[in-house]
């Protein structure tokens, strides 16, 4: 059985008037069991040189309504720019230079972005995944 882990920690002293401060750890696991998920698309890098939009995972080639987990970071130190980030048809939002998102994904959309510059930007990814 894969373990594999993701840890999380959001800490500021002065977004409120109180510190904001959580660490959380969870293991990724299939769908309804306690077995790891134990398939992964590894650490992958697209540079892109336009704005179109593309297909980063295609729901056709991963099983629908499982727990699928989507790792995705623009690696720009630019924080102007950003891909667009669109499961389906819905945009879930973007993520600016420097910026990613971890979420699961149960395989039933597209998974798409969409570059904000026409210059080089990098995107890492990273997808675990189940059969």
């Amino acid at each position: 059985m894969a373990t594999t882990t993701a840890s999380l920690s959001i800490n500021s002293p002065d977004i409120s008037g109180d510190v904001i401060a959580i660490s959380k750890n969870t293991q990724l696991k299939k769908a309804g069991v306690s077995t790891g998920l134990d398939q992964t698309s590894g650490v992958g890098k697209k540079i892109t040189t336009a704005t179109a939009q593309y297909t980063l995972f295609a729901q056709t080639d991963y099983e629908d309504n499982k727990a699928h987990k989507l790792y995705v970071r623009v690696a720009s130190s630019n924080v102007t720019e950003f891909v667009t980030l669109t499961v389906g048809s819905q945009s879930v939002g973007r993520i600016y230079g420097g910026d990613f998102v971890f979420m699961p994904w149960d395989g039933t959309a597209d998974i798409k972005l969409t570059p904000s510059v026409s210059t080089s930007l990098a995107v890492e990814y990273f997808l675990a995944f189940e059969v």
